[in-house]
């Protein structure tokens, strides 16, 4: 007897629809002779996807009101590090459909087979894609003609230092930025271009020069993981305690995005290991919340204060232990009580 088809692993379809739905009379080289099972479980999916859109939207009512440009930090502050499409900034937005749009595109492709060819041209063009972009094309020995900003930062992306100098040797300015104020030097420091902040740095390139969420190159460097890079910033004046719109410092974000080297290079520095930022965080609420174990023990050596509340009376021990005045209603016999001594097992 055939084998019932599943929808989990379709595309970005994850719902696997109930075995009734799908007889296993019905199922035949891979095609559904049936059209009344498949309306059943059409139905039952937009049935799904409703109560996904009112509970989203309830979400959404639910949420702080933000600016667009601070959903980024919003993001990295509470689920950490973001993932390598968006560790790379290429000059341009990308927009991507959500999981909404997908299933429903699924569902009006109608017929398991079509579903099945759907899957499979997705992978062709993904494969295609990933073989297009394995190498970037050589850099040419000798730069003719002018170049523009765009293509100015975007070869501090790509490492590509004649560009960068023939740009600054044309008169065109070290601080150059996009829409969103980042420079190349926010950029080479996300990349860990070491060669080619030098160049820029020499050529006035501004080192605490803040974009649109008041990130610098040193919060930048923070989130590629590049401790060259930090210590380069550092050598030329970079503040390693300034503040970008959520008052997080370059602790803070090395914290979230989880790397271990620059933290431990921010304790020796003896920098202020219990700042606060706008929510009243410490590095060390972050790094419970996020799990972060390595980090939590050097904390926690180099003396972070355990009794640190923040905006809301939680204290960094409240995560670990599924207690926060977050989703705590009513009184609580824990909270206001001293970190429990698991705490302490991290050391």
């Amino acid at each position: 007897m055939a084998k019932a088809p599943s929808w989990a692993g379709v595309g970005a379809l994850a719902y696997k629809a109930p075995e009734a739905l799908w007889p296993a009379e019905a199922v035949m080289d891979g095609t559904m002779e049936d059209s009344e099972a498949v309306q059943k479980a059409t139905a039952l999916i937009e049935q799904r996807l409703a109560q996904e859109e009112e509970n989203e939207k309830l979400r959404g009512d639910a949420r702080q009101k933000l600016p667009m440009d601070l959903l980024v930090l919003e993001d990295e502050k509470h689920h950490g590090a973001q993932s390598a499409a968006l560790q790379k900034v290429k000059g341009q937005e990308r927009v991507r459909k959500t999981s909404l749009d997908l299933r429903r595109e699924i569902i009006d492709v109608g017929g398991i087979q079509n579903l099945i060819e759907l899957r499979k041209k997705r992978k062709q063009k993904k494969r295609d894609a990933l073989a297009a972009s394995q190498e970037p094309p050589p850099e040419p020995e000798e730069i003719t003609g002018p170049v523009d900003e765009e293509t100015f930062l975007k070869a501090a992306v790509e490492g590509k230092m004649k560009v960068i100098e023939k740009f600054l040797a044309d008169g065109g300015s070290a601080d150059t930025c996009d829409q969103f104020r980042r420079t190349a030097l926010h950029r080479s420091s996300l990349e860990g271009h070491v060669e080619i902040l030098e160049k820029l740095l020499t050529s006035g390139a501004t080192v605490d020069f803040q974009d649109r969420l008041d990130c610098t190159a040193m919060h930048w460097a923070c989130r590629g993981g590049h401790l060259e890079v930090v210590k380069l910033l550092q050598s030329r004046g970079a503040d390693t305690n300034v503040r970008d719109k959520l008052l997080s410092t370059p602790l803070h974000v090395a914290v979230r995005t989880g790397h271990v080297e620059i933290v431990e290079h921010f304790l020796s520095l003896g920098l202020d290991i219990n700042a606060r930022d706008r929510e009243g965080d410490t590095a060390l609420h972050d790094a419970v919340r996020l799990n972060r174990y390595k980090i939590i023990k050097l904390l926690l050596l180099h003396g972070a204060d355990m009794m640190t509340k923040n905006l809301v009376s939680s204290f960094p021990a409240d995560s670990a232990i599924g207690v926060s005045t977050h989703t705590v209603q009513g009184p609580s016999r824990l909270l206001g009580q001293p970190p429990p001594r698991d705490m302490y097992h991290w050391l």
